[in-house]
Formats: structure tokens, C-alpha cells, sequence
């Protein structure tokens, strides 16, 4: 809420604002911002005077008396299979490209994607990958989490061409290692920086959107992919389990 828009909506004291008047304001800053800016506004001003109400300084919270506007939800984009392969091949030299190809050929979401670890792959008997914790930036800082619910923790199946992908993926990261002087591990991350440090996930967002642009594709987010995935799989005419890969039928 900027102090302008304070000024000229919300009265200077606090048992003069109404709901009334903090619905009217919803309304003026719907012309001008979205609906998401504007819910997060009142949130935030929901907060204060929550606060001001346990201080004894309101009878009431009147945001509770009001309903803030509902932000829209962004629209799904979903990659048919030759735009896949456009992305792919566009995204190739990045060093985000193995996180990428893998969101396509799992379905994983990019919190799971990062927070995999050697040994939550099995590319040789089981050709599975178990997903049992992610990794949230907030405010800048990373950290590992379980899954919000038991349905997240789960195994995810792979073909024999992303087992293999991944086979040769991680060669390279073991001789990465070897030229800095350390040896990988199984609990080291499957996508982190050169480091061996969790990948920013705003970082890989950026890239991704680049990578997009480059090729050509527009509103495109790495979400998206999730959705791409589970078009492939309804396009070959398969369950949407959360198993299975279908990539192997669509890029060359």
C-alpha cells in the first residue's frame, strides 16, 4: 500500500476506519494494481491491526469484516511435444539443462527437483526416484523441508533413456568433484552449483525465462513443465500416476 494511496483513503485515526472504507480502497487500487498486490495489502494491514486490537487500541479488526479481492490464478501454459524439443535444444549449453530435462521427464515439481540427493536415485535396479524432502527459499535463504503432505512423499519412476541420462550426468559431476579435490557422495545434491551448494531457485527461474525467451516460446514458467508432463503422458494415452515418464516417445 503506498503512503499516497494511505493518505488519500484511510482516515488518520484508527477508530474512524471503517469496512466500508477499507472496501472502498480495495476497489480504487483494483484499477490500478492487481488483484494479488491488493490481497497481499490487506493481509498485511489485517496484521497491523491485529496487533493495534490485542493493544487495546481498536474495538475491532475491520478487515476481518471485509472481503479482500481473490488474486487470479495464472493461466497454464503446456508445451506440446515439438515445442519440448525446441526447449530442450535451445536449453542444452545451460547449465540448468539436466534440472530441466528431468522436470519434463518426471513431472517433479522444482521445490523436489533440488532437493534430491544421489541417494534418493536409482538408476540401475529400481529406476525410481524417491521424493522425500524440498528445498524453500524464503527471503533469500534456503532450506529442506518434507513435503507438505504424506501424498508428496513418493517414488517417481523413470525410463531407461532419463536412467541412462542421469547415469552419464553424474559422471560428469564426479569428475567436476575430481578437479576440485573432493569426492561426490551419496548425499550430495543431484542439481546444486558447482559448489556442492543448493541451486537458488529465483536463479533458476530467471535462467529458465531466458532460455524461453530465446527459443521463442512465450509464458512459459518452469512450473509449467509439471503441466507439460502430464500432457505428454495424457497424449500417449497413459494414467496421471505419479510414476511413469513418457519423454522417450517425444524428443529426438
Amino acid at each position: 500500500m503506498t503512503v499516497t494511496a494511505v493518505k488519500t483513503v484511510l482516515p488518520k485515526q484508527l477508530k474512524q476506519l471503517t469496512p466500508q472504507i477499507i472496501q472502498s480502497y480495495h476497489g480504487q487500487a483494483c484499477n490500478h494494481l492487481s488483484a494479488r498486490t491488493v490481497h497481499h495489502q490487506h493481509r498485511v494491514l489485517s496484521q497491523a491491526l491485529k496487533h493495534a486490537f490485542r493493544q487495546g487500541l481498536l474495538g475491532r479488526n475491520p478487515c476481518e469484516m471485509v472481503d479482500p479481492p481473490k488474486p487470479r490464478p495464472k493461466p497454464m501454459r503446456t508445451l506440446d511435444p515439438t515445442e519440448v524439443n525446441i526447449l530442450l535444444r535451445e536449453a542444452e549449453g545451460s547449465y540448468y539443462y539436466p534440472v530441466i530435462y528431468t522436470a519434463l521427464s518426471t513431472g517433479l515439481r522444482q521445490a523436489e527437483l533440488l532437493g534430491l540427493r544421489w541417494r534418493d536415485i536409482d538408476p540401475e535396479i529400481m529406476l525410481s526416484i524417491s521424493v522425500d524432502r524440498v528445498l524453500y527459499n524464503r527471503r533469500g535463504v534456503c532450506e529442506f523441508r518434507e513435503p507438505k503432505t504424506s501424498r508428496s512423499r513418493r517414488y517417481v519412476s523413470m525410463t531407461p533413456k532419463l536412467a541412462a541420462f542421469l547415469r552419464e550426468y553424474k559422471q560428469e559431476r564426479k569428475s567436476l568433484y575430481h578437479e576440485l579435490g573432493k569426492e561426490l557422495t551419496l548425499d550430495d545434491l543431484v542439481f546444486g552449483s558447482v559448489e556442492g551448494n543448493p541451486l537458488n531457485p529465483p536463479s533458476l527461474s530467471r535462467d529458465f525465462a531466458r532460455i524461453v525467451k530465446r527459443a521463442g516460446l512465450e509464458n512459459v514458467r518452469f512450473h509449467d513443465l509439471r503441466h507439460s508432463f502430464a500432457g505428454l503422458m495424457l497424449l500417449r494415452g497413459a494414467k496421471l500416476e505419479p510414476s511413469g515418464v513418457t519423454l522417450d516417445n517425444y524428443v529426438k
